[in-house]
């Protein structure tokens, strides 16, 4: 028995993804073509990214060897679907259902699936991962880009709602921490 098995996985998936489209409900939509800096996505390509980021690991199913997928075609595809607009509305229903899907994958993967070592063509970076460490990536890569939209909350002049729930948290302890010492 492992102790983080599919159903952990997706159940943490699912709460990243939660978290996820809180942002993107929290930002205006006059906003999603803000860009931080020169050659970065704007809001919404970022949302795009995130929506689309699950899709290459379902790709690939459950495959032991990368060998023989066109990642360059595969890439390019997924940067043309991210590159279509979309409004806020179309966006949180692609990361509500991109997200549901995923995870609804991820239980129904056996477990031992996820100790399968998986080997990358010549000239890859890392010759070979376990799925295990590559459907857990999934999970880090949207975290990553979702760390980069909460900052961008904040040059928006937007507290993120995970910085407003610990500052509510802090606030009952404090009111309760006084309501003991009264």
């Amino acid at each position: 028995m492992t102790y983080y098995g599919p159903k952990e996985l997706a159940s943490s998936f699912r709460t990243v993804r939660k978290n996820t489209i809180q942002v993107a409900e929290d930002i205006p939509e006059e906003k999603y073509g803000f860009q931080a800096a020169a050659d970065t996505r704007t809001i919404a390509k970022t949302l795009a990214h995130i929506a689309m980021i699950p899709r290459l690991n379902r790709e690939m199913g459950t495959a032991t060897s990368m060998e023989g997928i066109d990642f360059p075609k595969l890439f390019a595809e997924m940067s043309a679907e991210e590159a279509k607009p979309r409004t806020k509305a179309e966006l949180v229903k692609w990361l509500r259902e991109s997200g549901e899907d995923f995870a609804k994958w991820l239980e129904a993967l056996k477990e031992d699936v996820l100790s399968q070592v998986v080997t990358f063509p010549a000239g890859s970076p890392t010759p070979s991962r376990t799925r295990f460490d590559m459907l857990l990536g999934v999970k880090e890569h949207e975290m990553h880009h979702r760390a980069q939209l909460m900052l961008v909350e904040r040059m928006l002049g937007i507290t993120p709602h995970l910085t407003r729930q610990n500052q509510q948290r802090m606030a009952a302890m404090q009111q309760g921490q006084k309501a003991q010492r009264a």
